[in-house]
């Protein structure tokens, strides 16, 4: 059985389309969650949340403004998931980057199930799913609407993860049902841990209700950042929790789904 793994959801006030800020607030929740194998941060927080802007603001491999996140993961040991644009093969993608803890960029995820608006503002949905590996446990990565598809979630589940770790921004209200239901929701649906970071304030053209969360496998509350900015919930996935909710719970030994084609993963 591996160890218990302590990860990370961070919040914190973005400035609109300043990559080089959103850098150094990154950087500096990264050190916020000290003893944290993994943090994880909101969708497209590098620049806010700002359609128009996802193919001018779109960040590279090597790009400089990367830096501050390089170093952090290096002097930590703690390995970063954060929101981003991202311009690939001349499609545009909101896309979760992925440094490992040595602080090399190891790959992305980029949205799969983006919205219609995401999608009539030029932003192209991924092709496929993405796992990262970290002192044995797998993680299944999600941006924001990919919640709302009980069907992403279980890809992760049927590829193994044990836990479903998501950037997104939801809002006040409507929104923010959503932020309550579907994260438990996809937890017990699937027996795993789930993982949100949520944007507190304003995060370009949209509001964060904050709530940076963990779910543990049977949909229950672990751990919520509520309306801390900048603020992290730091919470400690117990393998022990994990096999007792799937022994009351064995819905993937029951499934009959494949795994998803193409799904890929990265090791931290």
């Amino acid at each position: 059985m591996v160890d218990p793994l302590t990860i990370a959801a961070g919040q914190a006030a973005c400035v609109p389309l300043d990559v080089a800020a959103n850098a150094a607030t990154a950087a500096d929740l990264v050190r916020r969650a000290e003893g944290a194998a993994v943090l994880v941060l909101p969708e497209l927080f590098l620049t806010g949340y700002d359609l128009g802007a996802v193919r001018s603001h779109a960040l590279s491999p090597g790009d400089p403004r990367l830096e501050p996140l390089s170093k952090a993961c290096a002097e930590t040991g703690t390995a970063l998931v954060v929101g981003a644009p991202v311009v690939a093969d001349g499609r545009a993608h909101i896309s979760a980057l992925v440094f490992d803890r040595s602080g090399a960029l190891a790959g992305r995820y980029d949205k799969q199930c983006a919205t219609p608006t995401e999608r009539a503002a030029g932003v192209a949905p991924g092709a496929r799913g993405c796992t990262i590996e970290v002192d044995g446990w797998r993680l299944g990565l999600g941006i924001c609407a990919d919640t709302g598809f009980p069907g992403h979630a279980h890809a992760a589940a049927l590829d193994g993860c044990h836990a479903y770790v998501v950037g997104a921004l939801f809002s006040p209200g409507t929104s923010a049902t959503r932020r309550a239901t579907q994260l438990p929701a996809r937890a017990l649906d699937n027996t795993i841990y789930t993982v949100l970071a949520n944007h507190v304030g304003a995060a370009g053209s949209l509001v964060g209700c904050g709530g940076s969360a963990i779910w543990n496998p049977d949909g229950t509350l672990l751990i919520d950042a509520g309306a801390a900015d900048p603020g992290v919930a730091i919470g400690r996935l117990d393998p022990e929790v994990l096999a007792a909710a799937r022994a009351d719970h064995p819905v993937l030994a029951e499934s009959t789904a494949a795994p998803e084609p193409g799904r890929y993963s990265i090791a931290v």
